[in-house]
């Protein structure tokens, strides 16, 4: 259990939190969200005692053990791969670092013999000796072959260092379990391997995730940072949204009435306070008011932007043809022979263990890379707009501020207010509209190419992971715009809400070719699960996880 008493945190005038009281309880696994800026990262980073906070103590037992997930992927890189794990339980680490040199010495003392009992000890009651092959297990789950273990964590890529953190986190049972976005760049098999992991943790976890799905399959509470607190919901991320917004609406009739009742009372002492017949009721109608308390709804911090795509023609009858299609990248084959016929209709997701082949496919069908061989043919009627997962090239010129970046898409007849107006329905209002593109977050460029896209009217879409880098709040109203959207969407992403509310068709690329199948997200993964199940019992890993929760 972690507890939090009366923490308080200010930035200069900023007030980042106030009075928050909050206890973590063991068995439960809370989803700690909030809209950019609202603390989330912070909150934790307070938990694990990296972050002082202004007032208040967090306090939890004194045995117990905090592993929270590092963001610095360079913080180990002349260690093991299979070392960097096990330092995620620091003392056993010790212990293992102390036992290994002195088993190393040629002099071996009675001295060392008596201090390598004591350490076996200790080694043995940290459970040191299922240390190999709880490691195995992780890195396993999370992707890391064996040949990797044993390699220095600079010699990996990045998102390898992320997944051997990730695991880092997880080893030893922590009994108080942090993790910011842990799913960042895990394809969908591993993300479900860690649901499943999580599922059998019976320890303290608290996660900040921007993956709505992942929330609604792992927590049990969601604590929400808004206006300066944190509240406590029982259930997944869904249930929270329901209940939100119930008592964001409730508040708001609340102060709706309020309200109409004051200026009601306004107006009569307004007309009638000179008339000596009704001075009574006016004087009486006065105390009235000023008994009358006009709670201000809160300003939240949570805002959702204005996300909706409008085609400017329907579709004709021939969408897109791909024939015979091979690229070659650095040597090594994205995909070869690749035949494919897009329809009407169509709101195709792209999976697959290779994100390069697939960023490589929409790069060659949006006209900026040139294909080995084969050929693909768009409709006379079709107009497309592409999202690239790397945006760096539409940011260069940084001395253009948001409206001047944003008129270089919009139509030339329309003025700088049409601009302005449509960069405030992507949360761009007033003053923000005119900042420098140069000093833009990686979410708010995300919002421009979106913008970008919408004012393009193109009916056909090829998005490439476009929820990276946004909140919550920006992924469902992109969520509901794809939804929307009522011509062709070619696209790929981790967010498995959005895949399997989007798409109606899936296309997987394998290094044999492709898998193409009409059907929903959900029902390709249990075709798929069907396909590798297998009649024989557990696998060595789930009775090793099995007994981690027993």
């Amino acid at each position: 259990m972690i507890t939090a008493s009366n923490i308080a945190l200010s930035y200069g005038k900023r007030v980042i939190f106030q009075d928050v009281n909050i206890k973590f309880a063991p068995g439960n696994c809370y989803g700690l969200i909030g809209a950019n800026g609202a603390g989330k990262s912070t909150f934790l980073k307070i938990l694990a005692g990296q972050l002082e906070a202004d007032r208040g103590e967090v306090s939890k037992g004194k045995r117990e053990r905090i592993a929270m997930l590092s963001q610095d992927q360079f913080a180990f890189d002349e260690h093991t791969v299979f070392n960097t794990v096990i330092m995620g339980h620091k003392k056993l680490y010790k212990v293992m670092a102390e036992r290994e040199a002195l088993y190393a010495k040629a002099d071996f003392t009675d001295e060392d013999g008596i201090r390598s009992g004591e350490l076996e000890d200790k080694f043995g009651e940290m459970n040191g000796y299922d240390a190999e092959a709880e490691t195995a297990v992780l890195l396993n789950g999370l992707g890391i072959p064996e040949e990797m273990r044993q390699k220095k964590m600079k010699e990996l890529e990045g998102s390898d260092k992320v997944r051997v953190l990730l695991a880092q986190a997880l080893f030893g049972n922590p009994d108080i379990l942090l993790l910011d976005e842990p799913t960042n760049q895990l394809d969908l098999p591993t993300i479900n391997w860690l649901e499943a992991f999580l599922s059998r943790f019976q320890n303290t976890v608290i996660i900040v995730s921007h993956d709505r799905h992942f929330l609604n399959q792992v927590c049990t509470h969601v604590a929400d940072i808004d206006y300066g607190k944190i509240q406590v919901y029982v259930g997944n991320y869904d249930f929270w949204y329901q209940a939100s917004q119930l008592r964001f609406h409730q508040k708001e009739t609340e102060s709706k009435k309020s309200k109409a009742k004051a200026d009601e009372l306004k107006e009569f002492i307004r007309r009638f306070s000179s008339n000596a017949s009704k001075a009574k009721q006016a004087t009486s109608r006065k105390k009235l008011l000023e008994k009358l308390t006009l709670e201000d709804m809160p300003i939240s911090s949570r805002k959702y932007p204005y996300i909706v795509f409008t085609p400017e023609r329907p579709c004709g009858d021939i969408i897109l043809e791909i024939k015979g299609l091979s690229k070659k990248i650095d040597g090594v084959s994205m995909f070869k022979d690749l035949t494919l016929t897009v329809n009407k209709g169509d709101k195709i997701a792209f999976v697959g263990a290779n994100s390069l082949a697939k960023t490589t496919l929409f790069k060659i069908l949006a006209g900026e890379l040139e294909p080995d061989k084969g050929s693909f043919r768009w409709g006379v009627t079709m107009s497309n707009a592409y999202f690239p997962k790397e945006n760096n090239t539409y940011f260069e010129n940084m001395d253009l501020d948001l409206v001047g970046w944003l008129r270089q898409y919009a139509p030339p007849k329309e003025h700088e207010s049409f601009v302005r107006g449509f960069l405030g329905k992507m949360l761009f209002a007033g003053d923000e509209a005119l900042k420098k593109i140069s000093v833009l977050s990686g979410g708010e460029r995300v919002r421009c190419m979106l913008s970008r896209m919408m004012l393009s009217g193109a009916n056909a879409l090829i998005l490439d992971e476009p929820t990276n880098h946004l909140d919550l709040e920006s992924i469902t109203s992109l969520n509901n715009g794809l939804i929307d959207f009522p011509e062709v969407l070619l696209f790929t992403s981790h967010d498995h809400q959005i895949v399997s509310t989007v798409a109606n068709r899936i296309v997987e690329i394998t290094t044999e070719g492709i898998i193409d199948v009409m059907m929903t997200f959900d029902e390709y993964l249990a075709m798929k699960e069907a396909s590798l199940s297998k009649d024989a019992g557990q696998s060595e890993e789930d009775e090793y996880l099995d007994r981690q929760a027993a």
